[in-house]
């Protein structure tokens, strides 16, 4: 009995320690928080009716397309487990080259790594801003990845994985918006990316204020809401912003495809969606760049936004990437932007224009 009890106290010991040491090496954020937030006092402020320039755009950390990686592919059989420093060297420049080239006003970027093991612990959304500094004198940033060491013997180093945006107009402030996380046990959700939307409140002229919001959900999994819950989430902040007055707009990788593009997709790439998209909870209520319309319209290849990096595909072949914005903002154009992309990142940047509302 003696010895049970021993063994006993030896096992909760073995396991307290190392929950403690997990706890040690991973990130526990707030569910609400503000964002790291830098903005030069010289930056102009946003004016009622004036036009406004966005882009959106999953960088993929600067990989680009010549890899196939361990999870690109659905059984785990992609050869790659990092890009060189060369291809990231080359895919900041290509990166740095197509937004000095547009020059939107405000740049959401999303898989932005900074302290990762597979990109040589680099900052780069410190890299990018030193060479777009001139034009955005604004930036706000919220990690939705982070630990010291993941056990998974493809990574087995640390994770460090941002939302990043860039600004031309002022931002007042900014705050982190933890999103719904899969169910699984403590273990292993301590490990797990931690999804959330990143909200910068740009001051208006006139004394009002427009939020700019960004986000990359989850990926959709079988028998499992979180990528539902995520949008019903979102859903509910965008019918604050509506409910208040203020003119908000949201871009980002939704993981989530448009109507009836499930069935335009080849069979062996259907698994990583639902047939009835949750993004539903959102273009019911809500204006979408790409609209349904667009996705499915004649010219819909060219509202394609994602080339996963998977070897049996040629070309972009799906729509995963969005703006939303309130009903009180005028879209004036929008496309995709693909012709000088393609090898940058396994997304395409979207780009759309709009006119702000004029308050009464």
């Amino acid at each position: 009995m003696t010895r049970l009890l021993r063994y006993s106290s030896i096992g909760l010991l073995s396991v307290g320690l190392l929950g403690v040491l997990i706890y040690s090496m991973t990130w526990h954020p707030s569910a609400h928080e503000r964002a790291p937030t830098v903005c030069k006092s010289s930056a102009p402020m946003l004016v009622p009716g004036q036009a406004l320039k966005v882009m959106t755009w999953n960088i993929q950390y600067l990989a680009g397309k010549r890899y196939v990686f361990w999870y690109d592919m659905a059984d785990g059989s992609g050869q790659d487990e990092r890009p060189t420093p060369e291809d990231t060297a080359y895919n900041l420049d290509e990166v740095a080259r197509v937004i000095r080239d547009e020059q939107p006003d405000i740049v959401l970027l999303q898989e932005v790594n900074d302290n990762a093991k597979n990109t040589d612990y680099d900052n780069q959304l410190g890299l990018l801003r030193e060479r777009v500094a001139d034009l955005y004198p604004c930036t706000a940033e919220a990690f939705y990845w982070k630990a010291d060491f993941i056990p998974n013997p493809h990574i087995y180093g640390s994770v460090g994985m941002k939302l990043a945006t860039l600004s031309r107009y002022h931002i007042e402030r900014a705050e982190r918006l933890q999103l719904p996380h899969a169910d699984s046990n403590f273990i292993s959700r301590q490990f797990q990316p931690k999804r959330a939307l990143l909200v910068s409140y740009l001051p208006l002229r006139d004394g009002g204020q427009m939020a700019v919001i960004n986000t990359h959900l989850d990926a959709y999994a079988a028998n499992d809401d979180t990528s539902q819950r995520q949008v019903q989430a979102t859903a509910m902040l965008l019918d604050s912003f509506e409910s208040r007055g203020t003119p908000w707009l949201i871009g980002g990788d939704f993981n989530l495809l448009p109507l009836g593009q499930y069935q335009r997709l080849a069979v062996e790439q259907r698994s990583s969606y639902a047939q009835d998209s949750a993004l539903h909870e959102l273009w019911d209520k809500y204006p979408m760049i790409p609209s349904n319309a667009e996705s499915a319209g004649e010219d819909r290849r060219q509202w394609l936004t994602y080339f996963p990096n998977d070897p049996r595909l040629s070309g972009p072949d799906r729509t995963v990437d969005y703006f939303f914005y309130s009903p009180k903002l005028k879209r004036v154009d929008a496309q995709v932007r693909r012709d000088d992309t393609l090898l940058i990142s396994n997304h395409l940047p979207v780009i759309a224009q709009f006119l702000l509302p004029v308050q009464p």
